[in-house]
């Protein structure tokens, strides 16, 4: 059946004032129908569920619209602050296809690039966690699918016939038209800091290795090393594919011998500037698969020498990492950050690399990210047992098989030269499986 062609406008009145809405992570957001949401004020109950907020609509800010995000950034930050009604839901990025299904919200809507001659529209940046969801609402009458097409948004790939990365026109209820562009989340120059810490990383990464890395200016500044060195034969099997692994494609380093999925380079969702969306547009080099493919442990496993490449906010003696809270308050999410720590510790001669700077500055003052102990009320993103090695501007610390007092020694090693002998003494303190917080003196 073929669709309705609708303004987003028109398509906004679809929904009901008490409805449940769901919508892909960032780059899978529909922009016009979004923006649409926003100019409608009757809304008594309506629930948006997504992850990652790039496409605004004044429809989050509504006292009657519930904004529900399994990844926060800039956008959910700022909601919480103006006092919006936003929650965090905690999940893997994998795990969100299994919730959108038990959770069968009656609206989905995502951005796709127009239909080709046969009427597939691919679904361009974003493959992720509602490919499944999307098929499972243009199927059921009770429910309808908003997809939205724009020129502007690259027409990207799968891996045909059981990952088309593609809706096809007879699947969906509203067919929306715009102009919209896909948001440039371009990486930041490399610094000092994170050029050290790439040196560092470097020796990790042999030739032939299969890469993950997210966005930031670390992994940029680690693919750059790799895209001007000698080195080659590299694999992609990344949640996020970005300017930096488009830059080692360009460089001729990708050979994409990975011993599954071989001879493309694999993602989810691409994330970076225009100029990586440009390249990626009709680029059969890159397939998008479901999260749950790409992020599945086992599958990261299989790949040739697997290297996962991603960031920290902090690190105690232990090696318990957080990841997406600043004093157990949300931060961004959880993503595939223990995905793709728990994948590579599977097999002997795979890494996986968590690189942060060894310090922070809080009003005014140097703080140490590795620290003897975190305080109450930090929330834990990676257990201590997943994590392989550290890296810092100070070096590297591989701390599978240490103990607890060991870890603490070899973290001190790369932290800050002014924290190391408070940590030393919390490795101490720690050895024999006793607490590395300090005894409290007996009362008398």
């Amino acid at each position: 059946m073929a669709p309705e062609h609708l303004t987003p406008a028109e398509a906004a009145t679809r929904l009901r004032p008490k409805d449940t809405l769901a919508i892909p992570l960032g780059p899978g957001q529909p922009p016009a129908f979004l923006a649409a949401l926003g100019e409608r004020d009757d809304w008594q109950g309506l629930r948006i569920g997504g992850a990652l907020l790039l496409a605004w609509s004044e429809a989050y800010k509504h006292p009657n619209v519930h904004v529900l995000s399994g990844f926060w950034g800039p956008v959910e930050r700022a909601l919480r602050d103006q006092g919006a009604n936003i929650s965090f839901a905690p999940a893997d990025f994998r795990r969100f296809a299994p919730l959108l299904e038990q959770q069968r919200p009656r609206v989905m809507a995502s951005v796709a690039a127009p239909p080709d001659e046969d009427g597939w529209c691919s679904l361009s940046l974003h493959a992720g966690g509602t490919y499944a969801e999307l098929a499972r609402a243009g199927a059921d009458p009770d429910r309808l699918l908003v997809v939205e097409v724009s020129e502007n948004f690259p027409r990207t790939h799968g891996l045909p016939p059981e990952h088309r990365h593609a809706v096809h026109v007879d699947q969906v209820d509203v067919l929306v038209e715009s102009d919209a562009e896909p948001f440039a989340l371009p990486d930041p120059e490399p610094g000092e800091t994170d050029e050290a810490i790439a040196a560092h990383a470097h020796r990790f990464i042999p030739d032939g290795s299969t890469l993950q890395t997210g966005i930031g200016t670390i992994p940029s500044a680690i693919v750059g090393r790799l895209a001007d060195g000698g080195g080659g034969d590299y694999g992609v099997h990344s949640e996020m594919f970005t300017d930096g692994l488009m830059a080692l494609h360009e460089a001729g380093k990708v050979t994409n011998r990975k011993g599954q999925f071989d001879g493309v380079s694999v993602a989810t969702f691409a994330g970076g500037s225009s100029r990586l969306y440009s390249w990626l547009d009709g680029n059969d080099e890159v397939a998008f698969l479901p999260v749950e493919v790409v992020n599945s442990p086992d599958l990261i496993a299989r790949n040739r020498t697997m290297v996962t490449i991603n960031g920290a906010l902090g690190v105690d003696i232990h090696g318990q990492v957080i990841a997406d809270t600043i004093a157990g308050v949300q931060y961004s999410g959880i993503g595939g950050h223990e995905d793709f720590i728990s994948g590579p510790a599977l097999a002997l001669e795979d890494r996986s690399l968590l690189c942060l700077p060894s310090t922070v500055e809080i009003d005014g003052e140097p703080r140490s990210r590795i620290v003897p102990y975190f305080d109450a009320g930090a929330v834990i993103t990676t257990p201590r047992h997943q994590v392989d090695v550290i890296v810092t501007e100070h070096g590297a610390a591989e701390l599978q098989g240490l103990t607890v007092h060991q870890r603490g020694l070899a973290l001190a090693e790369i932290a800050h030269p002014d924290f190391r002998e408070r940590l030393r003494a919390a490795a101490e303190r720690a050895s024999g499986g006793r607490s590395a917080v300090p005894a409290k003196p007996s009362p008398g």
